[in-house]
């Protein structure tokens, strides 16, 4: 019997089953790393939480850097080693309209491009004051595993205080919870959710870390995490902007081979009919940027969800990642018959790559287009060098009955893992005239 603590701060018992071999390996290697570091670890939680903690190593500093530094540092080994996503991409910033960015580095040299770690930074001004809101969606970009977390979180928390922030939300990392497909599927029923379920894993790292933020005042967005519908990569928690619960294919180490046998028989079947049926998947261009956005409307009525992004955020989105990087952002079609019946758009960022968003028409769905397309870019995120397929946001439902249970079953086909992340965590940057901003804020974002 193991007692636990959940990033939510509740107490959980469960029945431990025997360890895999990379659970075995992270927790010997959890353990080897207590005995020295156990002494920092309890000092580093101990902060007041309504102090911004000081940094230990004055040879870390934190700078704005320019975007040529910042790409400089994530394909660098040690910057690759992080795994930033796309939203911590610069390009980022120039996607999303009516918020400011900066771009943070830190480490010994930042002007020199010496640094352990770098942030996007999203600023969105409140509403008559000169205050901002500061965003860091799914980032830092950081070394969680550091003990000494307030060396840069102290400076980069500083920082945006004194850049007129008043709060401050971050989307740490670190995974904690993972569930295979082929235990969920014979585990679905009336009223169930993913959190009924004993994990295959639990991430040591992300409960320490859901720990640290905790112990210095941090919120978790949306609380314990049981919501949230991931309906065409929305949200995953009640307050997160994203998923918090994922599904990702395991790429690294497997050949094709092994990708086609990890698809269920039903996945086999329709690939082969969407072959059979003569579907031609190809990659397309901007050209067809509004097909893909007429199927994405159909797609939206079909299934009940709305995005509300328009045309141009998607052109302006391929745009600008395609800018940075030529083919990071691709557009993938299926065609049957001459006409599109199917566009989902992947991006690939380092060793990962995402599928973002997927649209379908409403006719001829029996040539199973979808699958098709999902086969063929599973096929090149592993030709590229991933790692990891993520295809974003699922439910955290496992009710058949509930209507957006069918995007989990569609994604549990692939053979791959649902993934909870942190989730986001929201602080506001100390004084009563900013925790009063933080609640007058959140008020104006649940009325908009």
């Amino acid at each position: 019997m193991v007692r636990s603590h959940s990033p939510d701060g509740a107490v959980m018992v469960r029945c431990e089953h025997p360890l895999r071999p990379r659970e075995k390996a992270r927790e010997t290697a959890c353990e080897s790393a207590r005995g020295e570091g156990e002494e920092r670890t309890v000092s580093a939680l101990l902060v007041p939480p309504g102090r911004v903690p000081q940094p230990r190593n004055p040879g870390v500093a934190l700078r704005t850097i320019t975007a040529e530094t910042y790409r400089a540092f994530l394909a660098s080994p040690a910057g690759a080693a992080l795994g930033a996503g796309f939203l911590q991409c610069p390009s980022w910033a120039d996607v999303k309209e009516g918020w400011r960015a900066q771009l943070l580095g830190w480490g010994p040299d930042p002007e020199a491009g010496e640094l352990t770690g770098v942030a996007l930074v999203l600023l969105r001004q409140f509403p008559g004051t000169r205050k901002y809101f500061a965003y860091l969606p799914e980032g830092p970009v950081a070394d969680w595993n550091d003990l000494d977390v307030d060396d840069w979180l102290g400076p980069l928390l500083e920082h945006l205080r004194r850049a007129g922030a008043f709060a401050v939300r971050i989307g740490p990392s670190p995974a904690y919870r993972r569930w295979d497909a082929a235990l969920l599927k014979p585990l679905t029923g009336p009223g169930r959710r993913l959190g009924d379920v004993l994990a295959s894993e639990v991430d040591p790292l992300g409960t320490a870390v859901a720990e640290r933020l905790r112990a210095r005042g941090w919120r978790r967005c949306g609380g314990d995490g049981t919501g949230g519908n991931g309906t065409g990569g929305g949200t995953g928690g009640d307050g997160d902007a994203q998923p918090r619960h994922v599904f990702q294919v395991p790429l690294a180490g497997r050949t094709t081979e092994d990708l086609w046998s990890g698809l269920n028989q039903e996945w086999r079947r329709n690939v082969r009919r969407a072959r059979k049926e003569g579907v031609e998947v190809v990659v397309g261009s901007a050209a067809e940027l509004p097909e893909f956005y007429r199927l994405l409307g159909i797609t939206e009525r079909r299934d009940g969800f709305r995005l509300g992004r328009s045309l141009a955020y998607y052109e302006r989105q391929y745009a600008v990642l395609n800018a940075e990087e030529p083919g990071r952002m691709k557009l993938y079609l299926a065609r049957h018959r001459g006409e599109i019946l199917a566009a989902h758009t992947m991006i690939t960022v380092g060793r990962r790559a995402w599928y973002q968003t997927g649209a379908s028409a409403d006719h001829r769905r029996e040539v199973r287009p979808s699958n098709a397309l999902q086969w063929r870019m599973l096929l090149d995120a592993h030709a590229l060098g991933a790692d990891v397929y993520d295809m974003r946001g699922v439910p955290s439902t496992l009710d058949p009955e509930e209507r957006t249970y069918g995007l989990l079953r569609w994604k549990l086909g692939t053979g791959g893992q649902v993934v909870e992340t942190l989730g986001e965590w929201e602080r506001a940057l100390g004084g009563s005239a900013n925790h009063a901003l933080h609640r007058a804020f959140q008020a104006y974002l649940n009325r908009r």
